[in-house]
């Protein structure tokens, strides 16, 4: 199962990542704005998204115990979106030990 989740979110980063940077190149994201404001399904797929990035960041405040790191981590999550997110989740899963369940990522660490 580790295996797995390590190369599904692995896919994710590389995906969201070549995906935002060959959009960046074809049109800037401040240049596509008004379109993307202007077209009602647009703006409720990023409504949602961004409620999705709230609800993981609900996740990593119960796991960080650091006040620095969890704001570290909005600005990221916020920012970066499914990147930083597969990060995050691709760190928990490389800290288990050869051992550890896949799920103890969702716990916090004592």
């Amino acid at each position: 199962m580790k295996l797995f989740l390590k190369l599904l979110f692995g896919a994710i980063f590389v995906w969201m990542t070549v995906a935002t940077i060959r959009t960046s190149m074809m049109v800037s994201l401040w240049a596509a704005m008004p379109g993307y404001a202007a077209n009602p399904w647009a703006m409720a797929t990023l409504y949602d998204a961004y409620c999705g990035f709230i609800t993981f960041y609900v996740w990593v405040v119960y796991k960080e115990r650091r006040l620095g790191s969890c704001i570290l981590w909005f600005l990221l999550i916020m920012g970066l979106g499914n990147i930083a997110m597969s990060v995050y989740v691709l760190m928990q899963l490389f800290r288990l030990g050869p051992d550890e369940p896949a799920e103890k990522i969702l716990w916090r660490r004592a």
